[in-house]
């Protein structure tokens, strides 16, 4: 599915979010705050794009995916970028060789997404940090129902303007709708064997930003 919109996905994410991914992007970079001469993995990176503020900051960055098509559209744009191919339930880097893992609205399209973050654990040094950025849940009753209106009527439409492949922001809709909200999530992250979990709405909860340190 993913290989099938990897062509216009950055484009479509712009258009369907009104602009708030690039800041979603740049919430993500504060919140992981990455220093010069760190490693960082930025799981389920799609094209990388993703990944060029970690590289900015000086960070060596490894963007992993598991979708061959954006990968390859990651290189055409991106070479610089070390892209590497990858399960997030069976990630392919030794114990404990990142500083900093983070894996931004890709955790609810792993198939396990429990096994995912038990993954990052593994492959992060004691001490190290994550950070999830992922759709949530609106905090305001009224806005939620807006919301969810928007999700499952407006988004399919506005994709089929855009995207190379609209019959799958269907899917992605209704995997938002479905996804675990902010405790919820918090929770399992602390399940997985995260510690210190904490997590921040970004525009009143339609994402969230979640938090925790490997002990």
């Amino acid at each position: 599915m993913f290989d099938g919109v990897a062509a216009k996905y950055d484009l479509t994410n712009d258009v369907l979010s009104l602009g708030q991914a690039r800041l979603w992007r740049k919430a993500v970079a504060r919140a992981l705050d990455v220093r010069p001469g760190e490693r960082v993995l930025d799981l389920a990176a799609g094209t990388g794009t993703s990944s060029l503020p970690f590289a900015a900051a000086g960070a060596y960055v490894v963007p992993c995916d598991f979708s061959l098509g954006m990968l390859r559209e990651g290189k055409r744009r991106h070479p610089q970028l070390p892209l590497t191919a990858g399960d997030g339930t069976r990630l392919p880097f030794a114990d404990g060789v990142f500083d900093a893992v983070t894996i931004s609205f890709g955790l609810r399209n792993v198939h396990d997404p429990d096994a995912a973050l038990r993954e990052l654990l593994r492959v992060t040094r004691p001490g190290g940090r994550l950070v999830v950025c992922e759709f949530s849940h609106p905090t305001w009753r009224p806005f939620r129902t807006v919301y969810t209106e928007y999700l499952m009527r407006a988004l399919p439409p506005i994709a089929t303007a855009v995207s190379s492949n609209p019959d799958a922001y269907v899917y992605l809709a209704e995997s938002i709708r479905v996804w675990p909200d902010q405790p919820r999530l918090a929770a399992r992250l602390g399940q997985a064997g995260w510690t210190k979990v904490a997590w921040r709405n970004l525009n009143g909860g339609i994402a969230a930003l979640h938090r925790g340190v490997k002990p």
